[in-house]
């Protein structure tokens, strides 16, 4: 059967989630041994790191601007800079707070994402158990892989998004498999303009309309953009095309109160599979029917900034949220700029990115309102 070689996959997230102590302690000591192999933090962990608060000590909390120079390093060639391997590929964030940030990704970081990323699917086969959603066609509404390059020590350095990026070399889960290609979706060329977008859905809708496609993956609002193209420009919509029997939405807050209704009103009945993504990594997914989503313990650290100070994810008491910080195989201790919130029993939301007007929203709305598991 085929729920019984995926769980393989799932198993160790289900694991963390029932010990997350013991998941988040396991974690730390991994990605210990990586930081202890580059120059940012051999000297950190040359003393002892026997727990979190040594190494919060050791580690400050740090943005992309406060290892920019650690990149350049790297990107010039030397990779120990800030990296205990070589990096793989490099990819670009969306922007969506500013400018595009350049993310050197290496073999860990990427079989992390390829692992991870795949739980939302494989829960979701095991908790309906249908299957058939592995035979079909994934929708490719992803980014181009290659927008841009810079001059590197051994060459042109080639980079583009980071969905179409992971997309291009993690092409497939089994038997599903991209409709569109990767590389037919790179060859338009172009970025992410209004006529780029056109251009990039122009060929998804050519590929797949006659293809058993039965779920995407992706960005929120680009999920809802297509289907929005569909109806405007050919004056039809994705559930007159495709049984969709799975959307996996990323990237944005409000996925199952803001976006749900609309995606449903326009794909059918599809179910909704809230993920916590980011170029970064591949932090939570949604676990059962209830709209919150559960962090991959086992995989990264994660604490939080809160009022109270800080501490660690899993140590949040319901209603209370704070900053996120993720320490990942590429960058420790990194403030990834969302907040979160604890709704117990292992559920969380993300509430937004990190501004002043989501913190004034969110104590307006637990005011007024509260959902717990």
């Amino acid at each position: 059967m085929a729920s019984e070689l995926l769980r393989h996959l799932v198993d160790p997230w289900y694991q963390s989630l029932a010990d997350p102590t013991a998941a988040q302690d396991a974690a730390l000591g991994t990605l210990l041994i990586g930081y202890a192999k580059t120059a940012y933090g051999e000297n950190r962990t040359a003393s002892s790191i026997r727990n979190v608060a040594d190494y919060r000590r050791s580690f400050p909390v740090v943005n992309y601007a406060g290892l920019a120079r650690e990149i350049e390093e790297v990107k010039r060639g030397n990779y120990s800079a800030l990296l205990p391997e070589p990096v793989r590929s490099w990819a670009m964030t969306r922007g969506s707070t500013g400018r595009a940030k350049l993310f050197p990704a290496t073999e860990t970081h990427l079989s992390q994402v390829l692992a991870v990323g795949a739980r939302a699917l494989v829960n979701f086969v095991l908790r309906t158990g249908d299957e058939s959603i592995l035979d079909g066609g994934v929708l490719n509404l992803n980014f181009p892989s290659e927008v841009a390059s810079f001059q590197g020590p051994s060459g042109e350095e080639k980079y583009g998004y980071s969905s179409g990026t992971y997309a291009r070399l993690n092409p497939s889960l089994g038997r599903t498999a991209l409709v569109p290609r990767q590389e037919e979706i790179d060859s338009l060329g172009g970025g992410i303009t209004k006529g780029d977008w056109e251009r990039r859905f122009d060929l998804v809708y050519e590929r797949a309309r006659g293809s058993n496609v039965v779920c995407t993956m992706g960005v929120t609002p680009v999920i809802l953009s297509f289907a929005r193209y569909l109806k405007r420009r050919k004056g039809t919509t994705p559930k007159q095309f495709w049984k969709m029997k799975g959307l996996f939405c990323t990237s944005v807050a409000k996925i199952q109160t803001r976006y749900a209704p609309l995606l449903k009103a326009l794909y059918g009945d599809a179910s909704i599979v809230e993920m916590y993504t980011a170029t970064e990594g591949i932090f939570a997914q949604q676990r059962d029917d209830l709209p919150y989503v559960s962090p991959n313990y086992d995989t990264y650290l994660f604490e939080v900034a809160t009022r109270g100070g800080t501490k660690l994810l899993h140590e949040m008491k319901p209603r209370e949220w704070g900053r996120l910080v993720v320490s990942t195989p590429v960058f420790p201790r990194y403030d990834i700029g969302d907040y979160v919130e604890a709704l117990g029993k292992g559920y969380f939301r993300v509430i937004g990115r990190a501004r002043p007007a989501t913190a004034v929203e969110h104590v307006l709305y637990n005011l007024s309102t509260f959902r717990r598991p």
